[in-house]
């Protein structure tokens, strides 16, 4: 292995890559970025730091041409005119800038997490194929790292036209099917079923593995989940570690799904005991994640499984007895227990038939 590289070359790397993925040397300010924009210094500042990053004075050079266009793009997208954020002649679009600013705080959110989680893929996958230790992989990923820029930026809006699209197409089944419905502050607009489910003893387990080990056994967990979930038509809401939480737009996906995960996390070759939950309700989606009764019921009732148990409550039971598919299931009541927050409750089992 070379000698790790100068400060100066480093330095020229890096600069580089910037280059690169920003299209030019920084040879502005964000003054001269709203500026040039059309916009004021405040909605400069909003939208900087609604993508995630650090203020910045605003003469402070750090900008190029490709955030002037962004800015630009982004005022374009904005109705609201009244309160000063847009020069006088701005053509306002449709949108008021407080939810502009709520979408580009949710792809800050997803992309701050995706660019680490790729570039901590580049790197590990780096280490393991070369033999290297973390900071030698890292000095090689960042040495090669604008090799896969245009790839990953074309495969990033493929994905995304694609997800959107089913989105779109999900949107439509749901609306179609709906009838009046009332409308208030406090309703709960969406019905989904949704669950999670974790890793038995993890606490214990991890203090016993060494890096390696953990690291896989978390990877086969998390990798495992996503596909069997997603293959089944259900979503991967979020991973919480040692943890996953699933959602589906009908309970009998649902079902599938969660029968399915337990049997797949627990059948490989390095046993993993997990349990889960499954509760159908009304719940509302924000950035991104969903919110409700049955979310914190669900998060609840996973921690009265047994390992290899699956709890519900009693009215998605009946629905799932009651359903399409139920000869596919056994659904019980089990034993009441004292669930945190909840009280004395009585969860249903399910499991294959």
């Amino acid at each position: 292995m070379a000698e790790p590289a100068s400060r100066d070359v480093s330095w020229s790397t890096v600069a580089g890559h910037e280059r690169l993925l920003l299209d030019g040397d920084p040879s502005l300010c964000l003054a001269e970025v709203a500026e040039r924009a059309g916009t004021s210094l405040a909605l400069a500042q909003r939208f900087w730091r609604a993508m995630g990053f650090a203020d910045v004075a605003p003469e402070e050079v750090r900008f190029t041409e490709q955030d002037v266009t962004a800015l630009r793009e982004v005022a374009d997208l904005i109705d609201d005119t009244d309160d000063g954020l847009l020069a006088p002649d701005t053509p306002g679009g449709g949108l008021a800038a407080s939810s502009v600013m709520e979408i580009l705080r949710a792809q800050s959110y997803t992309m701050d997490r995706l660019v680490l989680w790729q570039l901590e893929t580049l790197v590990a996958d780096i280490a393991q194929r070369l033999h290297l230790d973390d900071t030698s992989a890292r000095l090689v990923a960042l040495d090669h790292v604008d090799e896969l820029v245009g790839s990953l930026s074309r495969q990033l809006t493929y994905v995304w036209r694609r997800h959107l699209a089913a989105l779109i197409g999900r949107t439509d089944s749901e609306v179609a099917g709906r009838g009046r419905e009332e409308a208030g502050p406090d309703l709960y607009p969406l019905t989904r079923s949704l669950g999670f489910v974790d890793i038995v003893a993890f606490t214990q387990r991890a203090q016993r593995m060494g890096r390696s080990e953990l690291s896989a056994m978390l990877e086969d967990f998390e990798v495992t989940a996503r596909d069997v979930v997603t293959s089944r038509g259900a979503r991967v809401v979020k991973t919480i570690g040692d943890a996953v939480m699933y959602i589906s737009d009908d309970v009998t996906v649902a079902a599938d799904v969660v029968t399915s995960l337990v049997d797949e996390l627990q059948s490989g070759p390095d046993t993993m005991r997990v349990r889960a939950s499954l509760v159908q309700g009304r719940v509302v989606s924000r950035s991104g994640d969903v919110f409700g009764p049955p979310v914190n019921l669900a998060s609840r009732l996973v921690d009265t499984a047994e390992p290899g148990g699956i709890r519900m409550d009693e009215a998605t039971a009946l629905a799932i007895r009651t359903g399409p598919h139920a000869e596919r299931y056994v659904v019980r009541p089990c034993h009441e227990v004292v669930a945190k927050g909840l009280g004395s409750v009585v969860p249903w089992s399910l499991a294959r038939a």
